[in-house]
């Protein structure tokens, strides 16, 4: 059978094609893609062929935010039949490395992760109207959940294991630095964590108002009001925990003012090298951790959404056919009226 594809070449060629498709194997289902939602790094690649050492060396399908319908079954998948919602787990580490072995399969070796350009050939993506996947990627779900909606369970278990490094929230001052799918829904997941309070500094209000929809006490524009933040760093810093979701130097120093003594900054976006003032950081014992994908809270991502517990329907701002990919992606660089954008693949 035919599908159509979205396949990108490099900076600014992306195309609709159509490739042949063989039906499942043994312990594979053939997707009929709906949602894909556009993440930071489908962006990089689109705008700058790559982020960092990891380059678009040869042609990829983008898109790992994907959810769709089993179309077809092959043998050995029982938990799933034909007609059934999904949500689709983009992660497939091997299970015999060190890491997989020491339960941390986000660090695995030989992780094959959709839509990646990291390994050679690169991992192919869900922006295509059809694709073949291991059953065990595949997360029921309920016939009435939106599937536009559950296309934002990545990045919500993104949002959760980000929790999960944080620590206990229950009762504390948070602050979450950047609103942009990440950092809003970050919002949602320390609210669900049971925060006191919850502060969001962003440059855009378009997208403090979405984060102010996902459960967001307090929003600071820091562009329009550079002043805003000096309440938060009186006294040595009045925030508990803050999710910086924004990879930008001056988030990051206005963070680690915030941040009171013995408090955590849990490092959520990705750039390459910044200058950290060690002297804060050491002076009020701050602890900087790092947070990288997710492992079970992707099952739970998809439970939460799937039974109510977090609307992510805010985030989802736009929403493009797959033929208008182009303008989907630019769309989705112009964060002054994007937040998360789709594309509808069916």
């Amino acid at each position: 059978m035919k599908t159509r594809v979205c396949r990108l070449y490099g900076q600014h060629d992306i195309r609709i094609e159509t490739d042949d498709i063989q039906p499942p194997g043994p312990g594979e289902v053939l997707l009929r893609m709906h949602s894909g939602g556009i993440c930071g790094s489908d962006l990089h690649y689109y705008q700058d062929g790559g982020f960092g050492a990891i380059r678009v060396r040869e042609p990829i399908i983008p898109g790992h935010e994907v959810s769709g319908t089993i179309a077809a079954l092959g043998e050995d998948s029982p938990r799933l039949r034909e007609g059934m919602k999904v949500a689709f787990n983009p992660s497939r580490p091997c299970g015999h490395c060190q890491y997989c072995l020491a339960g941390m399969p986000r660090h695995c070796n030989e992780m094959r992760f959709s839509g990646s350009a990291m390994r050679m050939p690169h991992e192919q993506g869900g922006f295509r109207e059809y694709m073949v996947v291991q059953a065990d990627q595949c997360i029921p779900l309920n016939d009435t959940t939106s599937l536009a909606q559950a296309a934002c369970a990545e990045p919500l278990s993104v949002a959760l294991h980000a929790c999960n490094r944080a620590g206990d929230l229950q009762g504390k001052q948070v602050m979450v630095t950047g609103a942009g799918p990440i950092g809003a829904l970050c919002v949602a997941a320390a609210r669900l964590a049971g925060a006191h309070h919850i502060v969001v500094t962003d440059i855009q209000d378009a997208t403090l108002d979405v984060a102010r929809r996902m459960g967001a006490d307090e929003t600071l524009n820091v562009r329009s009001d550079p002043d805003a933040l000096k309440p938060w760093q009186q006294d040595k810093g009045r925030v508990d925990v803050v999710f910086e979701c924004s990879a930008a130097p001056s988030a990051l120093q206005d963070a680690l003012l915030a941040t009171r003594p013995g408090g955590a900054i849990v490092q959520v976006g990705v750039t390459g090298n910044i200058q950290i003032p060690l002297n804060v950081l050491v002076g009020k014992e701050i602890a900087l951790r790092g947070t990288h994908r997710f492992d079970v809270e992707f099952a739970r991502a998809a439970a939460l959404i799937d039974q109510g517990g977090i609307d992510v329907q805010p985030i989802i701002t736009g929403r493009y056919p797959l033929e208008d990919a182009r303008a989907a992606f630019e769309a989705a660089a112009d964060r002054s009226r994007s937040v998360k954008v789709q594309l509808a693949l069916e």
